[in-house]
Parts: C-alpha cells; structure tokens; sequence
C-alpha cells in the first residue's frame, strides 16, 4: 500500500511544483496572461465581460493541447540533466579491514611484478608507472609502498601454466585416396634445455615429435598431449582444452603437429600409452617406438605403409602470447624445404598461475573473490568525487587500472563468463552508492547474457553471489519506478532516456531467471514492476487540480512510458495507469457532484464546468486509443449529475457575451486597427468571442444527443441575439457621430460596414460550429435542422443589415450622382458623348478608389451594385423628366449607359456582366430604345410585351380555354371561345358573372376589325361559353410582328361599372392556317389552347408611359382607349 500512496503523492507533488502541460505550452513569450488575475468564478458582474472570458479563455487553452494522441516529440521538451536518483553507500560491498587491505594491496603488487606475456597496444607496460598507480589507488606512503614492493620481490614466484584450446583447423593436405584425411593434433611443451638457441642459416628442418630424439634427449611425459582423430575431413573441429606447465616463461615454446592418421598402431595409440612409461630409459624407448611407426617425409620402406602422414606444424613462444590470452589462426608451417603443407589451425591460449606466494593464496582466498575486491576498489578510485557528471560516468578506466585487473585476471586463470559477472556485480552495487550510466550498465548485462549462453554455468558460490547482485539491483530499480514521475519526469528527455536503459536492464535480468536454480527470483519481474506502478485509492483535494494533473501523467505514460514499459519488459503501463486513476478521478467526481447539487451557485458552476471539460477529455483520450480494452470506463454517464451546472453556466456565457460586446463598442474609435486590416476593434472582439463559444461546444461534446440539442438550440440562439445586439449598438455609435460636411464617402460607414461583415461570417462559422449528435436520423456532414434554420436567420439579418449600412453609405452620392447625370442631360447636341460623360467617369473613379481602400471585397461589391442602381434610377428620372427631345438625346444616354457598364465591369475585376445587364438595366434600356422607335413601333412593342409576359402564379386568375385558326379560303379568323375555370370572385356572394371580350391588335395592323365579346355567365367562376367569333383580317396581317388575339375576362355588374378579372394574349403566327393554308378546308381545325389569365405588369406598362409623352394623335388615340380599360382593373391583389 505504501508503494502504492507513493505514486498517487508524486502526481501530486509535480501539480503543486509545475503548472499545467497546456498551460505552458500555450503561454507566450511576451504575453501578459501570466500577470492577469485569475477571477474567482462567482465574482462576475455586469460590465466584466474582459475577465469573465479572460478566464473562459484560460480553460479553453487546456483543452487546446488535448487534441488527438499525444506525441513524443512535443512531451519531450527539455535537455536538462535528469534528476539525481537515490544513492545509500551501504548498499555497497562490505567495507574492508585494514588486514585484507594489505592483503589485496600485496595481491596487486605480486600481479604486476610477476607479469608474463606481451602487453596489448592499449596496455602500461611500465611497472614503476604500474606500482606508482596502485601506490596512489591504495594511499601509501612512500616508504611503506617500497617496503611492501620488497616483501613481494622476496616472495617465491608463481608457477605459470600455458592454457591451450584446439578448436579448429582449415584447408588441410588431402592424403587419403578419398581426397580427405583423418586429422589429430600432436601438442606440447619445448623446455628451454631442449630447445636450439643458435639455429644454423643452413638447416632447412623443424622440430616435430618424430624428431625428438635428435635434439637434446626425449621430452617429458607431461609435455605431450593428443587430440582425437577426426575422420574424412579437411576442416576438422576439436575444441579439446589442454594445460602445460611451464618451465620458463622466456624460453619455452608450444609445438604443435597436425597427422593424418592412417595405421591401426600410429602416434596415436603410442601416445595413448604415456601413462604406461617409467623412467627416462622407458621414455627413450617410447619415442624410438613412435619414430619408427611415423613416416618421414615419403622415405619409407615397404615395411612402413600403414604410417601416419604429416600435415603441419607450429612453434610458438610461451613469452609472446599476449597477457589477456588470444584467439587466434595460425598458419601451419612445414618441418623442412621438402615439406608440402597447407591450412591454418585456430588456438585459444592463454598464460596463467597456478601458485601464488600471497597472504590471500595461502588463506584460501580464491582469484576470483581477490579480483572482486581489487575492481571494487580501482572503480572507487577512478569514479572521482571531482566528475562534473557522475551520473554519466561509463566505468571508463585508465590505462593502469585496465592493466592492472588484465594482469589479475588472466593470472588467476578467470574466465570470461566470471569476468563478464565480477564487473556487473561491482558495478551494478557501485550504482547503488553512485549513480553510473546505465547505457554502461546494460552493456555489462549484454556481455554476461553472450557468455552465460556459451559457458551456461558457475561454481555455486560464485552464482548466488550472481543471484545476489540481480535482486539488490532490481529492488534498486522497483524503488526508481515506485517514484517513477519524480526520478524520470516525461517532460525531461534525459531521464526518459535513462529510463529506458534501466529497463532494458530490468528486462535483461528477467532473461536470466529460469537459470538460476540456486537463489531464483521470488516472484516474477514483471509482476514486481506493475504491483509498483499501481496508483493507490488515496482522496485528494482540488478536484479540478487533480483532474488536469491525472491527464497530463496519461499523455505522459502513453507518450513516452508505455512504449518503454511494453517493448522492453511486457508491462501494460498505460493501462494499469488510466484504469486506476481514471477510477480515482471518477469516484471523486461523483461524490462531488452529489453533494453541490443542492448547492448550485456561479461559483460552483464554474468549478463544475471546467470540471466537466477536463472529465470529457480524458473519456476522448480513451476512445482514441487503438487496441483499448471494451471493458466500460468509471466515468461513464458522468456527464448527468453537471447537467444543472452546465446550463447555468451558459446563461452566464450569454449575459457576460453581451456585456463584452457593448464595452467593446464603447471604447471603438471606428477606426481600422492597423493598415493590414479594415475593420475596427469591436469586430476582432466579436469574433474572438464568438470563435470562443465555438471552441467552448467543442470541448464540451455533450453526449447525451436529447440534451445536445436543448443545449445547442439555445446557445446558438444567444449567439444570434448577441450578433443582433452588436450591430444595434454600431448603429447608435456611427448614428452619434457628427458627419463631415460635404463627405461623400463616410470612413466610419465603410468601417461598421466591414465590421458588419466580419461579424457574418464569424457568426456563421460559430454556428457551423455548434453542430450537435442527431442520433441515427441524423445525416453526416449536416446541420441539425433547429441550427440550420437559425444560421439562415442570422445571415438573412446580418444581409440585410450590410444592405441598409450600404445604402446608408451611398445615400450621401445621391445628390452627386444626379449633378453629373444632369450635367449629361443637358450637354449640348455639338460637343461629343465622351467628352459629356467624362464628369461623371471621373467623379465615380474617385470615389471608388477612397471605397476600395476602405472596403473588404464583399462590401466593395455591395457598394458598387448600390452605387449602380442608384445611377441606374438616376438616368431613368433624367429620361422621364425630358419629353419630345431629339434622338441624339437618347443615343447619348444609351452611349453613358455603355461606358457605366465598362466602368463597372473593370475588364472583370469589378461587377460580372449578368450582375449589370440585369434589372433596372434592362428597364432603362427598353426605354431608351423606345424613345428611339416611332408610335407604331412603340405599340407593336406593347403587344410584344403581353405576349412575353408569363404569369407567375396559374392559379391566381383563372384560366381561359380558346381555339383558333385561319380560313384561308374566306380570309377571316375564327376565334372559338371554350370556357374558363377558377376565375376570381368579384361579387359581394364569392361568385362572378364573367364575359369575354375578343379584340385583335395592334390597332394600326387591324384599323377596320372591331372588339366582338360573348355572353354573360351570371353567378359562376367556370363559366361554359362555346362562342364563335369571325374575323375579316388578311393573313399577311397575322403574320406581322406583334399581332395577337386579346382576351380580356370582365365581371359584369348590374348597378356599377364592371370590373377586370384578367387577360391573355395569343400570338397570330402560331396559330393554324396564318404560317400555313389549311388543308382540307375545316372550319373547326387545331386544337385548344389554355391561356392563363393575368393582369398587365411594369414591362407592359413602360411602353404605354412611352405613348404618353407622344403628342402625335395616334399615340394619344391609343393611350386614351388603354385609360377606359384601366378604369375597370383594380390594383393588383
């Protein structure tokens, strides 16, 4: 449990030292968040707004470094060095007597004064340089250490022994007939009295066995040793190990022979029965029985064919193999000139002691106890107290403590798998009093892993020792991981590094425990590692607090510990740790919430709320996870229980969002705020807190859709109301403010115009923004449709806002616009259209400069189309107020009309050509051209126009039914009037008593023709007539342009004039019989045509205003007949 509370307290303890992870990545070097007031929750009033959001600001930037998986590399932040771990010097080895002291001090001495063998490159082979290191290593005195450097002269010397493996030969002779031989090898000792000091230049022979004999008498017994035959093989592998006394380090030499054995009786079996030899007679008697069963060099006789046959040789001086041993090929060498041999042999040798003149020999202390000591206390010497960074220190030895240890271990006879154990023992008990590198420390496990998996065991003694070590150094280790955040903070890249080194070590120790069947391990590594990780059940205060403290240590252990913990030793460390503290957070959470319930205030709102926030985002972090467990999580549904604190602080959000904005607006100049933009600082604040509440849903993503959608209707519609509530208040601050005189283009228009906009689209993107979950119904990629419907609102409002700013703003060119339009009007006939239209040009081209500098593009287009019907109304009103004025006064107007659209067009940059050419453009150009056509032409057009117009709702007047065609043969029309159906009631009783009136025109095409009209249908609105009508009219008449049948529809009344239900036109030249004679003659040819009834419209009526500024008699004729009609038509429903 203590491990356990240790854990909990370290994610404590770094929330009180360090602020949070977002907190500081989120802070900027110059801003001045750091020094404003954090506001307490409940104390926000009226007119706060800049601190209520500051800190709204302060909780969304939490959440700003909460989105997707955390990533090593923004985690991993500083380089400093790690923080110092824990070191107790008793954790070392045992401190040593003064006695044993002495001992290993003569122990060293006796090594480097008795040194055999060839020093390496990288060796001292200085012995006053040696004896001065260990003098300093041991801190004796002058005097002292040559008093001990005599009494280990005086000692006897130890007795040397050379070590030799035959592990394998290559490429060898083939003198068997099958193309291969059978090998053995031949070793031993030449002692210094049997070898040749002087060769002679001109003896061309080596010694071999066979030869012994020849050079000094026989050799000893125990100087010969012989492998086993290996059959059929030119590379043959022995790995047999062999140990020789020596004599004389100096002069002794290993002789080794290569044979192929071929005889039943051969130098093998001879030197099998060396056991059986006694005396010096008996062993001359040996080699003459071994030189007659060799065969020397092809000399045989034929007495000799089953002997051995040779296939090299060796000679090897005791003095130069080296002092740490070596592993080397040797190529084989011939006995004589005569000789053909070829192939090398690999030796293992080293030069050892097999007695030893020491008080720790004599005592019984083993080599390997005495080299323990010797490097415990070289590594004391050399890890200096004065390293800067100790805990960076390798075990970097110098070049006399490195010779020194070589020299003690190959004389002890060591092997690499003790070696590889005496430094990780040392070492690893070392780092626990002073901190190592644990790359140094790993590399050690490494190399006692590679020669454990070749030797596989040890003497008992040495491996509980062995067994030892490995559970002080992981206890060590577990104690590191119980304080894992404090020792290996994620944040500092160094410790994480060097805690991914101490568990390679940990995961390395766990390779070795199904070795040791001495002093196993109690309970499984791993299972050690994640009891020690486990979080404990412990109740902290500062809910909030803890709540961000827990999510920075989840992105923490994902980021950077789980990785480590799972790849190296198989541990689930992130989600042992999300489950326990997810638990805690959620336990605590819940109990809160239950008890401020009944408590609800702003200030526990706020609490809750950022609660809330952070809750949510650990269940995201979860969800993201790949490969998570199903299993459900503690805070599941935690989102009930702050539901109340959820929407009061919404209302907050609301009142305190209009507050910001008006202070905002009283304190704007209506100026741009810098050159790069243009629009004043009330609008940045507007989108800021707009782009606030977007952020704020976001982070909140309720999850409940029901409550979602409550939530998100009435924030959506706050944000709305606020929008609306900005611009009212620009508009009573641009309203306040006294107009230059004589300023067409007004700045702070231009400014609130582009506030106005900026404001659109920021309140666009916000609502876009607050989307919520629909459930299944609801469509991907839509809005619901409550926040559809209000975001249409809002920009329907904002729009026309724009449009009232806009026309606001070009309401002061009005009286411009008319001066330079007049100046056209009244241009005499001689001076050219260019030159009279160049005021006006010029005029435009400056204002729409100032606009251009003033406006965003969309504004600039919105001016340009205000601008643009505005000259478009001006040049009608200067049309309509000249009557009967020459032609050439239209052409210059339509000439204008012209350059304004170049002008506004701008080659593309400005207004699109459909923009121009399209509404009042199209009414002012009809009209220019009618004043340019002659009163016939004028009324063929008024005709045209009714054929043209198109009613845009069928069913508003009725319909009428008719059918005509052309009898060629009496050149008359004939004009059936069918019926009509769903007529407007015009009675007082909701019916009708229609008629129709039947006319051609135009007047001029048909001057003989007069109006025929049917019956009266009294009380009806689908009356029947099935009437008949002729026309005298020649068909060259019907086929002129604008020729038509004109159906009026008239309600008859008794005591009043009638009234007009409606009208339709049918066009002569499609009608049978007029483009083509009737064939056969029918009187009833063509079939019905339904036409429905509308009343005339502006389009219909501008010809007839055309007329009545004609004071020729026909147009006059004309409009007065039009005006009798007029009288029976009501105003458009």
């Amino acid at each position: 449990m203590s491990t356990l509370l240790e854990i909990k307290s370290s994610v404590l303890r770094q929330v009180q030292v360090c602020p949070s992870f977002r907190r500081r990545t989120e802070e900027e070097p110059a801003s001045s968040s750091a020094d404003l007031p954090e506001p307490a929750a409940g104390a926000w009033k009226p007119g706060d707004g800049v601190e209520f959001f500051a800190q709204m600001r302060l909780i969304l930037k939490k959440g700003e470094g909460r989105q997707g998986l955390p990533c090593p590399e923004v985690l991993l932040r500083s380089r400093s060095p790690a923080p110092a771990e824990p070191v107790d010097p008793s954790r070392g080895l045992r401190t040593l007597s003064q006695e044993e002291v002495d001992m290993l001090y003569e122990e060293a001495l006796y090594t480097v004064l008795h040194r055999a063998g060839t020093m390496g490159p990288d060796q001292v082979d200085d012995e006053e340089a040696l004896l001065s290191y260990l003098q300093q290593v041991f801190g004796t005195g002058p005097e002292e250490h040559a008093a001990a450097v005599e009494r280990v002269k005086k000692a006897k010397a130890p007795t040397y022994a050379l070590k030799v493996s035959v592990m394998r030969a290559k490429n060898l002779l083939a003198k068997d007939p099958n193309g291969f031989s059978d090998p053995y090898c031949m070793l031993g000792i030449l002692p210094a009295s049997g070898a040749v000091q002087e060769p002679s230049p001109h003896k061309e022979q080596r010694f071999s066995f066979r030869k012994g004999s020849k050079r000094g008498g026989p050799l000893p017994a125990k100087c010969i040793q012989v492998t086993e035959v290996k059959s059929s093989t030119l590379n043959p592998v022995w790995k047999e190990h062999f140990l020789f006394e020596i004599e004389d380090v100096g002069t002794d030499q290993l002789h080794l022979d290569i044979w192929d054995h071929d005889d039943d009786v051969s130098l093998v079996e001879a030197c099998r029965k060396l056991n059986e030899v006694i005396g010096l007679k008996g062993m001359s008697r040996y080699f003459k029985q071994i030189v007659k069963s060799a065969r020397a060099n092809g000399t045989a006789g034929p007495t000799e064919d089953h002997t051995d046959d040779f296939l090299g040789c060796l000679n090897i001086p005791v003095r130069e193999v080296p002092v740490a041993g070596e592993d080397r090929w040797f190529k084989l060498e011939p006995r004589s000139s005569a000789s053909r041999v070829q192939g090398d042999c690999q030796l293992v040798l080293k030069l050892i002691t097999t007695q030893r003149d020491t008080n720790m020999s004599q005592r019984g202390r083993s080599g390997f106890l005495s080299y323990l000591l010797l490097l415990s206390r070289l590594l004391q010497f050399e890890h200096r107290a004065e390293e800067p960074n100790s805990s960076s220190w390798r075990g970097e030895l110098s070049g006399p403590a490195a010779t020194v240890l070589c020299l003690h271990g190959a004389q002890n006879n060591l092997s690499a798998l003790q070696l590889a154990v005496l430094h990780w023992q040392v070492s690893s008990r070392h780092h626990q009093t002073r901190t190592l590198d644990y790359g140094y420390l790993l590399g050690l496990l490494e190399d006692l892993q590679a020669h454990w998996e070749e030797a596989g065991s040890l003497p008992q003694e040495q491996e509980e020792g062995l067994a030892d070590s490995f559970s002080a150094f992981s206890e060590f280790g577990l104690q590191l991981l119980r304080q894992l955040r404090d020792y290996f903070p994620a944040s500092n890249s160094t410790a994480v590094y060097r805690l991914e080194l101490l568990l390679k070590c940990l995961g390395k120790l766990q390779i070795f425990q199904p070795s040791f069947e001495i002093c196993p391990f109690e309970t499984e590594l791993n299972m050690d590692i994640a009891a020690a990780l486990k979080p404990g059940p412990q109740r902290l205060a500062g809910l909030v607090k803890l709540a961000d403290a827990v999510y920075e240590d989840l992105q923490s252990c994902y980021g950077i510990y789980a990785s480590l913990f799972h790849s190296i030793i198989k541990v689930d460390f992130f989600t042992l740790t999300f489950r326990q503290l997810e638990r805690l957070v959620a336990e605590e959470a819940w109990v809160l919430t239950e008890e401020l319930s009944p408590k609800m205030t702003l200030e526990v709102a706020s609490g809750l709320f950022e609660l809330y926030l952070t809750l949510a985002d650990i269940q995201r972090f979860w969800s993201s996870i790949p490969g998570r467990d199903s299993r459900s999580l503690a805070l599941a549904g935690i989102h009930a229980p702050f539901l109340p604190a959820v929407k009061l602080w919404l209302q907050v959000l609301r009142d305190q969002t209009k507050w910001r904005l008006q202070g905002a607006v009283e304190v704007d100049t209506l100026e741009p705020m810098d050159a790069s933009s243009k629009h004043s600082s009330s609008a940045a604040t507007a989108g800021l807190c707009f782009s606030h509440i977007q952020e704020l849903w976001a982070c909140l993503a309720w999850p409940d859709p029901a409550q979602a959608q409550t939530l998100g209707t009435q924030l959506s519609q706050d944000l709305c109301e606020a929008a609306l509530f900005y611009t009212e208040l620009l508009r009573k601050k641009v309203d306040a403010q006294p107009g230059a005189a004589g300023e067409a283009v007004s700045e702070p228009l231009c400014v609130v115009l582009n506030d106005v906009e900026l404001l659109r689209k920021a309140a666009g993107q916000a609502l876009r923004g607050l989307a919520w979950p629909e459930g299944a119904a609801g469509l991907e990629g839509t809005l619901p449709r409550p926040l559809l419907s209000c975001t249409q609102a809002l920009d329907e409002d904002l729009q026309r806002e724009a449009r009232t700013v806009t026309a606001h703003l070009t309401s002061k060119m009005v009286g411009d616009v008319r001066k330079y339009v007049q100046h056209v009007s009244l241009s005499p006939d001689s001076i050219q259209n260019d030159e009279a239209v160049a005021p006006l040009l010029k005029y435009l081209d400056e204002k729409l400069a100032l606009l251009n500098a003033s406006l965003v593009k969309e504004n600039l287009s919105r001016v340009l189309e205000a601008l643009w019907e505005l000259l478009l109304q001006a040049i009608l009103q200067a049309l309509g107020a000249n009557r009967d004025v020459s032609a050439d006064f239209y052409g210059r107007f339509h000439f204008t009309l012209e350059a304004l659209v170049n002008f506004f067009h701008a080659e593309g940059q400005g207004l699109p050509l459909e923009s121009l050419r399209d509404g009042s453009y199209k009414r002012l150009e009809e009209e220019l051209r009618l004043h340019q056509c002659s009163t016939r032409e004028c009324i063929e057009q008024y005709y045209l126009d009714k054929l043209k117009q198109r009613s845009l709702e069928h069913n508003r007047f009725g319909r009428l039914s008719v059918r005509c065609h052309y009898e060629a043969a009496e050149q008359r029309l004939a004009v059936e009037v069918l019926h009509a159906a769903d007529l407007l009631p015009l009675d007082a009783n909701g019916l009708s008593d229609p008629f129709v009136i039947v006319e051609l025109g135009p007047p001029h095409l048909f001057p003989l023709v007069r109006s025929q009209r049917t019956q009266v249908k009294s009380r009806t609105l689908h009356p029947v007539y099935d009437e008949l009508f002729y026309f005298s009219v020649p068909a060259e008449a019907c086929r002129r342009r604008g020729a038509c049948v004109l159906f009026t529809v008239m309600d008859h009344d008794w005591l009043s004039t009638n009234d007009f239900a409606g009208e339709a036109a049918l066009g002569l030249g499609s009608v049978s019989g007029v483009a083509r004679p009737q064939v056969g003659g029918s009187a009833r040819a063509g079939q019905p045509v339904t036409l429905h009834l509308r009343r005339p419209r502006a389009q219909v009526r501008s010809a007839l205003r055309m007329l009545e500024g004609r004071p020729n008699k026909e147009a006059q004729e004309f409009v007065k007949r039009l005006r009798e009609l007029e009288k029976y038509m009501e105003a458009d429903p």
